[in-house]
Protein backbone atom coordinates (compact mmCIF):
# COMPACT_ATOMS: atom_id res chain seq x y z
CA UNK A 1 0.00 0.00 0.00
CA UNK A 2 1.19 3.46 -1.07
CA UNK A 3 1.25 5.41 1.99
CA UNK A 4 -0.43 9.28 1.82
CA UNK A 5 3.27 10.33 3.03
CA UNK A 6 4.96 8.81 -0.28
CA UNK A 7 2.21 9.76 -2.39
CA UNK A 8 2.42 13.55 -1.72
CA UNK A 9 6.41 12.93 -2.02
CA UNK A 10 6.14 11.68 -5.04
CA UNK A 11 3.75 14.31 -6.26
CA UNK A 12 5.42 17.11 -5.33
CA UNK A 13 8.98 15.96 -7.29
CA UNK A 14 6.58 14.91 -10.68
CA UNK A 15 5.88 18.66 -10.09
CA UNK A 16 9.44 20.24 -10.18
CA UNK A 17 10.63 17.05 -12.71
CA UNK A 18 12.25 19.12 -15.33
CA UNK A 19 12.40 15.93 -17.44
CA UNK A 20 8.55 14.68 -18.72
CA UNK A 21 9.87 11.09 -19.13
CA UNK A 22 10.80 10.64 -15.64
CA UNK A 23 7.81 12.38 -14.42
CA UNK A 24 5.39 10.10 -16.58
CA UNK A 25 7.36 7.14 -15.29
CA UNK A 26 6.34 8.10 -11.79
CA UNK A 27 3.07 9.02 -12.47
CA UNK A 28 2.02 5.50 -14.19
CA UNK A 29 3.62 3.76 -11.10
CA UNK A 30 1.45 6.00 -8.71
CA UNK A 31 -1.61 5.40 -11.00
CA UNK A 32 -1.18 1.38 -11.10
CA UNK A 33 0.04 1.38 -7.25
CA UNK A 34 3.52 0.08 -8.01
CA UNK A 35 4.94 0.18 -4.30
CA UNK A 36 8.17 -1.62 -5.17
CA UNK A 37 8.88 1.26 -7.86
CA UNK A 38 8.07 3.63 -5.82
CA UNK A 39 9.87 2.52 -2.75
CA UNK A 40 13.14 1.99 -5.12
CA UNK A 41 12.80 5.23 -6.15
CA UNK A 42 12.55 7.32 -3.36
CA UNK A 43 15.10 5.27 -0.92
CA UNK A 44 16.32 8.73 -0.05
CA UNK A 45 18.25 11.22 -2.22
CA UNK A 46 21.29 9.69 -4.42
CA UNK A 47 24.63 10.30 -2.37
CA UNK A 48 26.97 12.90 -3.02
CA UNK A 49 30.23 12.04 -2.19
CA UNK A 50 33.99 12.77 -2.75
CA UNK A 51 33.11 10.75 -6.17
CA UNK A 52 30.07 13.12 -6.89
CA UNK A 53 27.12 11.30 -7.67
CA UNK A 54 26.88 7.97 -9.63
CA UNK A 55 24.13 5.40 -9.64
CA UNK A 56 21.33 3.76 -11.88
CA UNK A 57 19.51 5.90 -14.49
CA UNK A 58 16.15 6.72 -13.80
CA UNK A 59 13.17 8.64 -11.51
CA UNK A 60 12.84 10.13 -8.60
CA UNK A 61 15.59 11.24 -5.84
CA UNK A 62 17.34 7.92 -5.88
CA UNK A 63 18.98 7.66 -9.14
CA UNK A 64 20.27 9.89 -11.89
CA UNK A 65 17.89 12.18 -13.86
CA UNK A 66 17.77 15.53 -14.84
CA UNK A 67 15.75 16.15 -11.32
CA UNK A 68 18.84 14.78 -9.58
CA UNK A 69 21.58 16.53 -11.63
CA UNK A 70 19.70 19.63 -11.50
CA UNK A 71 19.70 19.93 -7.41
CA UNK A 72 23.42 18.53 -7.49
CA UNK A 73 24.59 21.23 -9.78
CA UNK A 74 22.45 23.78 -7.62
CA UNK A 75 24.16 22.70 -4.23
CA UNK A 76 27.59 23.13 -6.43
CA UNK A 77 26.72 26.81 -7.09
CA UNK A 78 25.39 27.54 -3.82
CA UNK A 79 29.36 25.85 -2.40
CA UNK A 80 30.92 28.07 -5.17
CA UNK A 81 29.37 31.01 -4.45
CA UNK A 82 29.72 31.07 -0.54
CA UNK A 83 33.53 30.74 -1.47
CA UNK A 84 33.47 33.66 -4.09
CA UNK A 85 34.09 30.90 -7.28
CA UNK A 86 32.24 31.69 -10.01
CA UNK A 87 33.31 29.62 -13.09
CA UNK A 88 32.87 26.32 -14.63
CA UNK A 89 33.71 23.85 -17.35
CA UNK A 90 31.72 20.49 -17.76
CA UNK A 91 32.29 17.59 -20.17
CA UNK A 92 30.83 14.74 -20.52
CA UNK A 93 31.43 10.98 -21.72
CA UNK A 94 28.71 8.74 -24.32
CA UNK A 95 26.84 7.06 -21.67
CA UNK A 96 23.00 7.60 -21.41
CA UNK A 97 21.63 11.05 -20.08
CA UNK A 98 25.26 12.55 -20.25
CA UNK A 99 24.31 15.04 -22.95
CA UNK A 100 21.25 15.75 -20.97
CA UNK A 101 22.58 16.20 -17.49
CA UNK A 102 25.23 18.17 -19.24
CA UNK A 103 22.70 20.88 -20.59
CA UNK A 104 21.10 20.73 -17.55
CA UNK A 105 24.05 21.74 -15.71
CA UNK A 106 24.72 24.56 -17.89
CA UNK A 107 21.19 26.05 -17.44
CA UNK A 108 21.37 25.65 -13.30
CA UNK A 109 25.19 27.32 -13.34
CA UNK A 110 24.07 29.84 -15.73
CA UNK A 111 21.13 31.11 -13.69
CA UNK A 112 23.22 30.81 -10.81
CA UNK A 113 25.59 34.11 -12.17
CA UNK A 114 28.64 31.53 -13.58
CA UNK A 115 30.46 31.79 -16.40
CA UNK A 116 30.03 28.58 -17.94
CA UNK A 117 31.72 26.70 -20.65
CA UNK A 118 30.67 23.26 -22.14
CA UNK A 119 33.47 20.84 -23.85
CA UNK A 120 32.54 20.53 -27.59
CA UNK A 121 31.20 16.88 -27.81
CA UNK A 122 31.68 13.40 -25.46
CA UNK A 123 35.68 13.67 -24.53
CA UNK A 124 37.57 11.91 -21.98
CA UNK A 125 37.79 12.61 -18.58
CA UNK A 126 41.27 13.76 -18.55
CA UNK A 127 40.44 16.40 -20.98
CA UNK A 128 38.10 17.93 -18.71
CA UNK A 129 40.58 17.88 -15.99
CA UNK A 130 43.28 19.50 -18.35
CA UNK A 131 40.85 22.31 -19.34
CA UNK A 132 40.08 22.85 -15.76
CA UNK A 133 43.67 23.59 -15.18
CA UNK A 134 43.72 24.82 -19.16
CA UNK A 135 40.68 27.64 -19.08
CA UNK A 136 41.60 28.97 -15.69
CA UNK A 137 37.93 27.91 -14.22
CA UNK A 138 37.24 27.67 -10.60
CA UNK A 139 34.76 24.32 -11.15
CA UNK A 140 34.94 20.98 -13.47
CA UNK A 141 32.24 19.19 -13.94
CA UNK A 142 32.46 15.22 -15.60
CA UNK A 143 29.45 13.50 -16.13
CA UNK A 144 30.26 9.74 -16.53
CA UNK A 145 30.24 6.68 -14.41
CA UNK A 146 33.61 5.48 -15.77
CA UNK A 147 33.58 1.83 -16.26
CA UNK A 148 30.18 1.43 -14.60
CA UNK A 149 27.72 -0.99 -15.85
CA UNK A 150 25.24 0.67 -18.70
CA UNK A 151 22.31 1.42 -16.89
CA UNK A 152 24.91 3.89 -14.63
CA UNK A 153 25.63 7.43 -14.48
CA UNK A 154 27.68 10.03 -12.84
CA UNK A 155 28.67 13.34 -12.04
CA UNK A 156 32.45 14.05 -10.55
CA UNK A 157 33.76 17.34 -9.18
CA UNK A 158 37.27 18.91 -10.03
CA UNK A 159 37.79 22.75 -8.16
CA UNK A 160 40.48 24.49 -9.65
CA UNK A 161 42.72 26.27 -7.48
CA UNK A 162 43.09 27.08 -2.94
CA UNK A 163 39.86 26.32 -1.99
CA UNK A 164 39.55 26.04 2.33
CA UNK A 165 43.04 25.62 2.58
CA UNK A 166 43.40 22.96 0.28
CA UNK A 167 45.10 23.30 -2.79
CA UNK A 168 42.96 21.54 -5.17
CA UNK A 169 45.16 22.59 -8.41
CA UNK A 170 42.46 21.03 -11.04
CA UNK A 171 41.82 17.77 -8.93
CA UNK A 172 38.31 16.29 -7.71
CA UNK A 173 37.16 17.14 -4.15
CA UNK A 174 38.01 15.33 -0.81
CA UNK A 175 36.51 15.97 2.61
CA UNK A 176 34.98 17.94 4.05
CA UNK A 177 33.98 19.56 0.74
CA UNK A 178 31.47 16.57 -0.13
CA UNK A 179 29.79 17.26 2.99
CA UNK A 180 29.64 20.60 3.11
CA UNK A 181 27.85 20.27 -0.99
CA UNK A 182 25.98 17.79 -0.14
CA UNK A 183 23.90 19.92 2.67
CA UNK A 184 23.48 22.89 -0.06
CA UNK A 185 22.11 20.18 -1.95
CA UNK A 186 19.89 18.74 0.80
CA UNK A 187 18.35 22.30 0.69
CA UNK A 188 17.15 22.70 -3.25
CA UNK A 189 14.13 21.28 -2.88
CA UNK A 190 12.59 24.64 -4.23
CA UNK A 191 11.48 25.30 -7.75
CA UNK A 192 15.24 25.85 -9.86
CA UNK A 193 15.96 28.56 -11.99
CA UNK A 194 17.27 27.79 -15.14
CA UNK A 195 19.54 30.17 -17.65
CA UNK A 196 20.61 30.51 -21.28
CA UNK A 197 23.98 31.08 -21.42
CA UNK A 198 27.08 29.54 -21.84
CA UNK A 199 29.34 28.81 -24.15
CA UNK A 200 29.93 25.71 -26.13
CA UNK A 201 33.71 25.28 -26.76
CA UNK A 202 36.04 24.65 -30.13
CA UNK A 203 38.54 22.26 -30.46
CA UNK A 204 40.85 24.95 -29.31
CA UNK A 205 41.31 23.09 -25.54
CA UNK A 206 41.32 19.26 -27.07
CA UNK A 207 43.82 20.81 -29.24
CA UNK A 208 46.39 21.86 -26.47
CA UNK A 209 45.94 19.05 -24.73
CA UNK A 210 46.82 16.91 -27.22
CA UNK A 211 49.88 18.94 -27.87
CA UNK A 212 50.85 18.93 -24.03
CA UNK A 213 50.48 14.84 -23.83
CA UNK A 214 51.82 13.87 -27.14
CA UNK A 215 55.29 15.42 -25.51
CA UNK A 216 55.38 12.64 -23.24
CA UNK A 217 56.78 10.52 -26.21
CA UNK A 218 59.50 13.23 -27.44
CA UNK A 219 61.33 10.69 -29.55
CA UNK A 220 59.44 8.56 -32.09
CA UNK A 221 59.83 5.06 -32.25
CA UNK A 222 58.10 2.25 -34.80
CA UNK A 223 55.62 0.21 -32.37
CA UNK A 224 52.65 -1.58 -33.17
CA UNK A 225 50.02 -0.73 -30.51
CA UNK A 226 47.18 -2.45 -30.75
CA UNK A 227 44.27 -0.29 -28.92
CA UNK A 228 40.69 -0.42 -27.38
CA UNK A 229 38.47 2.30 -26.12
CA UNK A 230 35.80 -0.04 -24.56
CA UNK A 231 33.21 1.52 -26.43
CA UNK A 232 33.81 4.59 -24.52
CA UNK A 233 35.52 7.86 -25.74
CA UNK A 234 38.86 7.42 -26.01
CA UNK A 235 39.47 6.93 -29.79
CA UNK A 236 39.53 9.83 -31.41
CA UNK A 237 41.75 11.99 -28.61
CA UNK A 238 44.23 8.76 -28.57
CA UNK A 239 44.71 8.57 -32.52
CA UNK A 240 45.46 12.83 -32.10
CA UNK A 241 48.49 11.91 -29.71
CA UNK A 242 49.38 9.49 -31.59
CA UNK A 243 49.74 11.54 -34.73
CA UNK A 244 50.97 14.84 -32.55
CA UNK A 245 53.58 12.50 -31.60
CA UNK A 246 54.85 11.07 -34.81
CA UNK A 247 53.79 7.42 -33.81
CA UNK A 248 51.77 4.94 -36.50
CA UNK A 249 48.05 4.84 -35.97
CA UNK A 250 47.04 2.45 -32.98
CA UNK A 251 45.60 -0.81 -34.61
CA UNK A 252 42.16 -0.07 -33.84
CA UNK A 253 39.81 -3.05 -32.51
CA UNK A 254 36.85 -2.23 -34.53
CA UNK A 255 33.75 -3.54 -33.06
CA UNK A 256 34.80 -1.42 -29.54
CA UNK A 257 35.99 1.54 -31.55
CA UNK A 258 33.26 3.92 -31.18
CA UNK A 259 31.25 5.05 -28.13
CA UNK A 260 28.23 2.55 -27.50
CA UNK A 261 26.09 3.50 -24.67
CA UNK A 262 25.41 0.07 -24.26
CA UNK A 263 28.83 -1.35 -24.41
CA UNK A 264 27.55 -4.75 -26.29
CA UNK A 265 30.83 -6.64 -26.58
CA UNK A 266 31.70 -6.92 -22.93
CA UNK A 267 29.81 -7.93 -19.56
CA UNK A 268 31.08 -5.16 -17.64
CA UNK A 269 33.49 -2.30 -19.95
CA UNK A 270 35.96 -2.74 -17.35
CA UNK A 271 39.77 -3.89 -18.95
CA UNK A 272 40.41 -5.66 -15.59
CA UNK A 273 37.03 -7.75 -15.46
CA UNK A 274 38.01 -11.08 -17.10
CA UNK A 275 37.78 -11.37 -20.88
CA UNK A 276 37.08 -8.09 -21.40
CA UNK A 277 40.09 -7.28 -23.47
CA UNK A 278 39.60 -10.94 -25.63
CA UNK A 279 39.27 -9.25 -28.60
CA UNK A 280 42.17 -7.18 -28.34
CA UNK A 281 44.05 -9.93 -27.62
CA UNK A 282 42.91 -11.44 -30.92
CA UNK A 283 43.64 -8.50 -32.80
CA UNK A 284 47.43 -8.28 -31.41
CA UNK A 285 47.91 -12.25 -32.59
CA UNK A 286 46.49 -11.16 -35.29
CA UNK A 287 48.60 -8.31 -36.10
CA UNK A 288 51.95 -9.55 -34.04
CA UNK A 289 51.09 -6.52 -32.07
CA UNK A 290 53.98 -5.28 -29.79
CA UNK A 291 51.89 -4.14 -27.08
CA UNK A 292 47.77 -4.05 -26.22
CA UNK A 293 46.41 -0.61 -24.82
CA UNK A 294 43.06 -0.72 -23.34
CA UNK A 295 41.48 2.78 -21.66
CA UNK A 296 38.04 2.44 -19.82
CA UNK A 297 34.96 4.30 -21.34
CA UNK A 298 35.80 7.70 -20.18
CA UNK A 299 40.00 7.09 -20.86
CA UNK A 300 41.10 7.65 -17.32
CA UNK A 301 42.64 4.63 -16.61
CA UNK A 302 44.66 2.35 -18.49
CA UNK A 303 45.33 -1.20 -18.62
CA UNK A 304 48.31 -3.03 -20.88
CA UNK A 305 48.71 -6.35 -22.60
CA UNK A 306 52.43 -8.21 -23.67
CA UNK A 307 53.00 -10.89 -25.42
CA UNK A 308 55.30 -13.00 -22.64
CA UNK A 309 57.10 -15.85 -23.95
CA UNK A 310 54.77 -16.65 -26.44
CA UNK A 311 51.38 -16.07 -24.20
CA UNK A 312 49.64 -12.50 -24.22
CA UNK A 313 48.86 -12.01 -20.73
CA UNK A 314 47.31 -8.72 -18.96
CA UNK A 315 49.70 -6.71 -16.62
CA UNK A 316 48.61 -6.12 -13.26
CA UNK A 317 48.18 -2.47 -12.51
CA UNK A 318 51.17 -2.51 -10.60
CA UNK A 319 53.31 -4.52 -12.80
CA UNK A 320 52.58 -1.09 -15.32
CA UNK A 321 52.84 0.67 -12.52
CA UNK A 322 56.75 -0.49 -11.76
CA UNK A 323 57.19 -0.17 -15.20
CA UNK A 324 55.84 3.48 -15.38
CA UNK A 325 58.15 4.13 -12.44
CA UNK A 326 61.28 2.74 -13.91
CA UNK A 327 61.50 3.69 -16.83
CA UNK A 328 60.57 7.78 -16.07
CA UNK A 329 63.20 7.27 -13.09
CA UNK A 330 65.71 5.78 -15.31
CA UNK A 331 65.28 8.04 -18.76
CA UNK A 332 65.15 11.74 -16.97
CA UNK A 333 67.04 11.69 -13.86
CA UNK A 334 67.32 15.48 -13.78
CA UNK A 335 63.67 15.66 -14.92
CA UNK A 336 62.85 13.46 -11.35
CA UNK A 337 65.69 14.91 -8.91
CA UNK A 338 63.17 17.63 -7.10
CA UNK A 339 60.00 15.67 -8.30
CA UNK A 340 57.77 13.32 -6.22
CA UNK A 341 56.55 9.82 -6.85
CA UNK A 342 53.41 8.29 -4.90
CA UNK A 343 51.33 5.58 -5.22
CA UNK A 344 48.25 4.68 -2.88
CA UNK A 345 48.20 2.70 0.11
CA UNK A 346 47.13 -0.86 -1.47
CA UNK A 347 49.57 -0.48 -4.19
CA UNK A 348 52.43 -2.33 -4.29
CA UNK A 349 55.45 -1.53 -2.62
CA UNK A 350 58.13 -1.82 -5.37
CA UNK A 351 57.39 1.75 -6.17
CA UNK A 352 58.85 3.14 -2.96
CA UNK A 353 62.29 0.82 -3.50
CA UNK A 354 62.20 2.51 -7.40
CA UNK A 355 61.89 5.73 -6.00
CA UNK A 356 64.68 5.29 -3.21
CA UNK A 357 67.08 3.51 -5.85
CA UNK A 358 66.80 7.01 -7.86
CA UNK A 359 66.85 9.25 -4.96
CA UNK A 360 63.48 10.43 -5.34
CA UNK A 361 61.14 11.67 -2.33
CA UNK A 362 58.48 9.14 -2.38
CA UNK A 363 55.08 9.67 -0.79
CA UNK A 364 52.09 6.95 -0.27
CA UNK A 365 48.25 8.22 0.00
CA UNK A 366 44.98 7.17 0.96
CA UNK A 367 43.38 4.96 -1.67
CA UNK A 368 41.83 7.41 -4.76
CA UNK A 369 43.22 9.50 -7.14
CA UNK A 370 42.24 12.42 -5.24
CA UNK A 371 44.83 11.98 -2.85
CA UNK A 372 47.68 11.33 -5.23
CA UNK A 373 46.74 14.57 -6.65
CA UNK A 374 47.39 17.13 -3.85
CA UNK A 375 51.04 15.58 -3.44
CA UNK A 376 53.29 18.66 -4.03
CA UNK A 377 55.85 18.61 -7.18
CA UNK A 378 54.36 15.34 -7.77
CA UNK A 379 56.60 13.45 -11.09
CA UNK A 380 54.73 10.32 -11.10
CA UNK A 381 51.88 8.42 -9.47
CA UNK A 382 49.90 5.37 -9.64
CA UNK A 383 47.05 3.35 -7.51
CA UNK A 384 46.82 -0.43 -8.59
CA UNK A 385 43.05 -0.24 -10.00
CA UNK A 386 44.60 1.10 -13.49
CA UNK A 387 45.08 4.67 -12.55
CA UNK A 388 48.21 6.49 -13.57
CA UNK A 389 49.66 9.85 -13.71
CA UNK A 390 53.18 9.98 -16.03
CA UNK A 391 52.16 13.88 -16.98
CA UNK A 392 51.30 15.46 -13.35
CA UNK A 393 52.47 19.40 -14.98
CA UNK A 394 49.46 18.40 -17.63
CA UNK A 395 46.25 16.72 -15.65
CA UNK A 396 46.29 16.64 -11.88
CA UNK A 397 44.92 13.33 -12.01
CA UNK A 398 44.97 9.97 -13.63
CA UNK A 399 44.87 9.64 -17.52
CA UNK A 400 44.78 6.95 -19.64
CA UNK A 401 45.47 8.86 -22.89
CA UNK A 402 48.86 9.97 -21.44
CA UNK A 403 49.70 6.60 -20.22
CA UNK A 404 48.48 5.30 -23.59
CA UNK A 405 51.46 7.50 -25.31
CA UNK A 406 54.05 6.53 -22.70
CA UNK A 407 53.45 2.70 -23.03
CA UNK A 408 53.83 2.87 -27.04
CA UNK A 409 56.66 5.19 -26.19
CA UNK A 410 58.43 2.31 -23.82
CA UNK A 411 57.31 -0.69 -26.20
CA UNK A 412 59.11 0.84 -29.39
CA UNK A 413 62.26 2.24 -27.68
CA UNK A 414 62.62 -1.51 -25.84
CA UNK A 415 61.80 -2.99 -29.10
CA UNK A 416 64.18 -1.01 -31.10
CA UNK A 417 67.33 -1.97 -28.95
CA UNK A 418 66.15 -5.52 -29.56
CA UNK A 419 64.38 -5.93 -25.88
CA UNK A 420 60.70 -6.03 -24.80
CA UNK A 421 58.41 -5.26 -22.16
CA UNK A 422 58.74 -8.70 -20.98
CA UNK A 423 62.64 -8.17 -20.60
CA UNK A 424 62.16 -4.91 -19.19
CA UNK A 425 60.10 -6.48 -15.91
CA UNK A 426 62.55 -9.48 -15.51
CA UNK A 427 65.02 -6.58 -15.07
CA UNK A 428 62.80 -4.79 -12.81
CA UNK A 429 62.08 -7.94 -10.38
CA UNK A 430 65.85 -8.98 -10.48
CA UNK A 431 67.10 -5.46 -9.65
CA UNK A 432 64.11 -4.42 -6.77
CA UNK A 433 62.79 -8.16 -5.85
CA UNK A 434 59.28 -9.81 -7.33
CA UNK A 435 56.30 -8.37 -5.85
CA UNK A 436 53.31 -10.57 -6.01
CA UNK A 437 49.93 -8.54 -5.41
CA UNK A 438 46.50 -9.79 -5.02
CA UNK A 439 42.95 -8.02 -4.80
CA UNK A 440 40.54 -10.29 -2.85
CA UNK A 441 37.02 -9.02 -3.05
CA UNK A 442 34.24 -10.37 -0.14
CA UNK A 443 31.06 -9.40 -0.63
CA UNK A 444 28.68 -8.93 2.62
CA UNK A 445 25.41 -9.66 3.35
CA UNK A 446 25.43 -7.72 6.06
CA UNK A 447 27.30 -4.93 6.10
CA UNK A 448 27.62 -4.12 9.97
CA UNK A 449 29.43 -7.46 10.02
CA UNK A 450 32.53 -5.50 8.72
CA UNK A 451 32.71 -3.00 11.58
CA UNK A 452 32.19 -5.88 14.10
CA UNK A 453 34.94 -7.48 12.10
CA UNK A 454 37.40 -5.02 11.91
CA UNK A 455 36.93 -3.80 15.37
CA UNK A 456 37.47 -7.47 16.64
CA UNK A 457 40.65 -7.55 14.87
CA UNK A 458 41.72 -3.89 16.26
CA UNK A 459 41.01 -4.78 19.64
CA UNK A 460 42.35 -8.42 19.55
CA UNK A 461 45.29 -8.59 17.38
CA UNK A 462 46.09 -11.38 16.30
CA UNK A 463 49.43 -13.41 16.06
CA UNK A 464 49.28 -14.93 13.42
CA UNK A 465 47.34 -15.28 9.56
CA UNK A 466 47.21 -18.22 8.03
CA UNK A 467 50.13 -19.61 10.27
CA UNK A 468 52.27 -16.25 9.45
CA UNK A 469 53.71 -14.44 12.49
CA UNK A 470 52.31 -10.85 12.45
CA UNK A 471 55.37 -8.91 12.78
CA UNK A 472 53.89 -5.44 12.95
CA UNK A 473 50.22 -4.00 12.84
CA UNK A 474 48.58 -0.40 12.39
CA UNK A 475 45.49 0.52 12.49
CA UNK A 476 44.73 3.37 9.61
CA UNK A 477 42.15 4.63 11.76
CA UNK A 478 44.84 6.09 13.73
CA UNK A 479 48.42 5.66 11.58
CA UNK A 480 51.67 6.46 12.82
CA UNK A 481 52.72 8.67 9.74
CA UNK A 482 50.92 11.37 7.90
CA UNK A 483 48.39 9.83 6.12
CA UNK A 484 45.14 11.06 7.65
CA UNK A 485 42.65 8.71 9.06
CA UNK A 486 40.68 5.86 7.45
CA UNK A 487 39.03 2.63 7.82
CA UNK A 488 40.88 0.36 7.02
CA UNK A 489 44.02 -2.37 9.21
CA UNK A 490 47.76 -3.53 8.15
CA UNK A 491 49.56 -6.40 8.82
CA UNK A 492 53.15 -7.14 8.03
CA UNK A 493 53.69 -10.57 8.23
CA UNK A 494 56.94 -12.48 8.42
CA UNK A 495 58.07 -13.88 4.93
CA UNK A 496 57.81 -9.69 3.60
CA UNK A 497 54.37 -10.57 3.50
CA UNK A 498 51.53 -7.03 3.77
CA UNK A 499 48.21 -7.66 3.94
CA UNK A 500 45.45 -4.63 4.00
CA UNK A 501 41.60 -4.92 4.79
CA UNK A 502 39.15 -1.95 4.24
CA UNK A 503 36.18 -1.74 3.40
CA UNK A 504 35.03 -0.85 0.06
CA UNK A 505 33.69 3.00 -0.03
CA UNK A 506 30.69 2.25 -3.07
CA UNK A 507 29.59 -1.58 -2.61
CA UNK A 508 29.25 -3.88 0.02
CA UNK A 509 32.28 -5.47 0.02
CA UNK A 510 35.19 -5.98 1.88
CA UNK A 511 38.62 -5.09 -0.14
CA UNK A 512 41.77 -7.41 1.01
CA UNK A 513 44.95 -6.57 -0.64
CA UNK A 514 48.06 -9.14 0.13
CA UNK A 515 51.56 -8.18 -0.57
CA UNK A 516 54.46 -11.27 -1.25
CA UNK A 517 57.57 -9.96 -2.06
CA UNK A 518 60.16 -12.98 -3.10
CA UNK A 519 64.17 -12.32 -3.84
CA UNK A 520 63.77 -13.01 -7.73
CA UNK A 521 60.77 -13.95 -10.24
CA UNK A 522 62.11 -17.83 -11.02
CA UNK A 523 59.82 -20.20 -11.17
CA UNK A 524 60.40 -21.45 -7.54
CA UNK A 525 60.06 -17.66 -5.94
CA UNK A 526 56.85 -17.23 -8.13
CA UNK A 527 55.50 -20.73 -6.58
CA UNK A 528 56.50 -19.65 -3.23
CA UNK A 529 54.50 -16.32 -3.48
CA UNK A 530 51.31 -18.01 -5.11
CA UNK A 531 51.44 -20.59 -2.12
CA UNK A 532 51.23 -17.93 0.36
CA UNK A 533 48.59 -16.32 -1.16
CA UNK A 534 46.68 -19.35 -1.85
CA UNK A 535 47.50 -19.72 2.40
CA UNK A 536 46.46 -16.48 3.33
CA UNK A 537 43.15 -16.36 0.68
CA UNK A 538 40.45 -18.99 3.25
CA UNK A 539 41.77 -17.33 6.18
CA UNK A 540 40.83 -13.84 5.33
CA UNK A 541 37.84 -14.61 3.45
CA UNK A 542 36.99 -16.89 6.54
CA UNK A 543 37.06 -13.49 8.76
CA UNK A 544 33.52 -12.28 7.20
CA UNK A 545 31.77 -15.15 6.68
Amino acid sequence: MITAELCAEVEEWIALDPDPKTAAQLQAWLDSGDEAQLHAAFSGFLQFGTAGLRGPLGPGPSRMNRAVVSRAAAGIAAYMKERGLSSVVIGRDARYGSEDFTFESAAIFSAAGMKVFVLPRPLPTPVLAYAVRDLKVDCGIMVTASHNPPQDNGYKVYLGGVVDGINYNASQIVSPADEQISAHIARMNHELVRGTEWTVLNDDVLDRYVARTALVAPSVYEVKAVYTAMHGVGTETVEKVFAKAGYADPILVKAQTDPDPDFPTVAFPNPEEPGAIDLSLEVARQAVGDVVIANDPDADRCAAAINDGGTWRMLTGDELGSLFGEYLASSAPEKYRDKSFANSIVSSSILSKIAKHHGIEFHETLTGFKWLAKIENLGFGYEEAIGYSVDPQTVNDKDGVSAAIALARIAGELKASGSSISEYLKKINAKYGFHKTVQISIRVQDLSNIGRVLNSLRATQPVDIAGLKVLRFEDLMRPDGALPPTDGLRFYLESYVRVIIRPSGTEPKVKCYIEVVRPTDSDSDKAAATAIVDQLTPVLKGYFA
